[in-house]
């Protein structure tokens, strides 16, 4: 299977029906992507899919063929205001969903460069977040807008 993965072109041997997460953890070794529910309903495992949030634990790995995966490895490696944004307002808690929340985020304002507090809502209703960090988290998608404006 050939794909591009943080923009740069991927070659993989796996079974088309193997889920995208774990071709991109156990295949490829990208870690930051989690494994939550297995089921596509908690957000841990969301990764970016030719710009936009999906789920990669229901993902098959055959379906991303010929098409852009970004990850949170290839997020946090770029100049993002979401990480930036992430890490000034001190959003993680026990972080283990935040890579899925961050992706979610960044794939909302790759669509909407000013979303309001309910499109941000909206769009990360599907991440769980444990620790019940959604009012830092809709914060740092605020900031990750004013960080953006100053580019």
């Amino acid at each position: 299977m050939k794909f591009t993965l943080n923009g740069k072109p991927q070659e993989v041997a796996v079974p088309d029906d193997m889920p995208l997460l774990w071709v991109l953890r156990d295949a490829l070794g990208l870690t930051g992507t989690k494994f939550g529910c297995g089921m596509g309903l908690c957000g841990a495992c969301t990764v970016q899919v030719d710009g936009k949030a999906a789920r990669s634990c229901a993902t098959r790995g055959g379906d991303v063929a010929g098409k852009s995966v970004t990850t949170i490895e290839g997020v946090a490696a770029g100049d993002s205001p979401v990480v930036k944004a992430w890490c000034e307002l001190d959003v993680a808690q026990c972080g283990y969903c935040q890579p899925g929340q961050v992706m979610a985020a960044s794939a909302l304002l790759e669509s909407n460069a000013n979303p309001s507090d309910d499109d941000i809502d909206k769009a990360l209703m599907g991440n769980l977040c444990r620790c019940g960090t959604y009012q830092r988290i809709r914060g740092a998608v605020k900031r990750a807008v004013e960080i953006r404006g100053r580019k």
